[in-house]
């Protein structure tokens, strides 16, 4: 792609992102979405694959619906109110359709199908764009409106993302599916939260950002897309598996890894809230992420690929990419845990 053309689209992705944060008014938050829409789909249909363009579609139709969802919503709240304030959601009916026009955005379940078809069809760094940036404008609107929106649907969404992302992905054998089916689940522990300590949902959206950079940045330094060419990576890069197996059980939450900080804090703050079966229902979703993560750990660490030749390190090229966003992301991903007071300090 021209670099020129390029940066148009990078800076309008900014552009649209920043425009909604900036927002308290629906028509110039529903601009920001638009905008932010727009720019991504040439960035997704670059590579002129029939897999990428049907994959652009997909995203487009979905973004088109719910921009009209959120635009109908707006103007039914500013029918009865009077005001296109987003502070100010009288209608009961227009938040709950705000509210599912932006979990249709993000992708929470039930709103989820489209999310691991259309992270399949692109490639790696545009996937992670999509995984990770596009998610920041319409939660910055869910947290302004949560407080209007009725807290048993925030809470289904919340329970039914985690148990749609651990189930969905544990017959998966791509990668870039088995990372949709994880963005699922880390958006349902963000959302159940949002009601009762909106800070927790920043600090589980920040850890989860750098934790699927990591991920998609180091796929794509190994240029694997499917479990099997895992097992090749041993032999080229040991240092990066070993790294990468440990951002793996950090997306899954183990301690004392970084991913284990937001759902610890998730769910003492639910227990607090006398929530003890949600929380449990979580802790046991989690479970089932987990144990697709094990699976891409095993086939990295554990299994050896079937080997022709009889030398046992191969030729190691060197790499062409820049590895300093991928060592920054990874280092934040694993180390993070200890420093858990500091962040809640920063973020209260």
């Amino acid at each position: 792609m021209n670099p020129y053309v390029l940066m148009i689209l990078l800076s309008s992705l900014g552009l649209g992102t920043t425009l909604t944060f900036a927002s308290s008014h629906w028509l110039l938050a529903w601009m920001g979405l638009e905008i932010n829409t727009l720019a991504i789909i040439p960035l997704m249909a670059q590579h002129h694959h029939p897999r990428a363009v049907e994959a652009t579609t997909k995203y487009f139709l979905i973004q088109a619906t719910a921009a009209a969802m959120i635009l109908f919503a707006g103007t039914t709240n500013a029918w009865i109110s009077g005001e296109w304030d987003m502070n100010n959601m009288s209608s009961p009916i227009a938040a709950t359709m705000i509210m599912t026009a932006l979990a249709l955005k993000i992708g929470l379940a039930p709103m989820h199908f489209w999310m691991p078809e259309v992270l399949q069809g692109l490639d790696l760094l545009t996937g992670l764009i999509l995984s990770t940036w596009q998610k920041l404008a319409p939660l910055a609107l869910i947290i302004q409106t949560a407080q209007a929106i009725d807290p048993l649907l925030l809470t289904t969404l919340g329970l039914m993302s985690t148990l749609a992302g651990g189930w969905g992905g544990l017959n998966q054998t791509q990668l870039r599916k088995i990372l949709a089916y994880s963005s699922i689940a880390h958006m349902g522990w963000m959302i159940i939260v949002l009601q009762y300590a909106p800070q927790l949902t920043l600090i589980a959206l920040g850890t989860y950002i750098f934790m699927t950079s990591a991920a998609f940045l180091t796929l794509k330094s190994a240029s694997a897309t499917k479990i099997n060419t895992l097992a090749m990576i041993w032999p080229n890069n040991p240092t990066l598996t070993a790294t990468t197996a440990l951002v793996l059980l950090s997306l899954g939450g183990l301690p004392p890894l970084t991913g284990f900080m937001p759902k610890w804090l998730i769910l003492q703050e639910m227990a607090k809230q006398g929530l003890p079966i949600a929380a449990t229902i979580m802790a046991l979703a989690a479970l089932l992420s987990l144990y697709f993560y094990l699976r891409l750990c095993y086939a990295m660490t554990l299994t050896i690929s079937p080997n022709t030749t009889n030398s046992l390190t191969p030729w190691r090229a060197q790499m062409t990419q820049s590895s300093v966003p991928l060592a920054l992301s990874t280092t934040i991903a694993l180390g993070l845990l200890p420093v858990t007071p500091a962040i809640l300090m920063l973020a209260t």
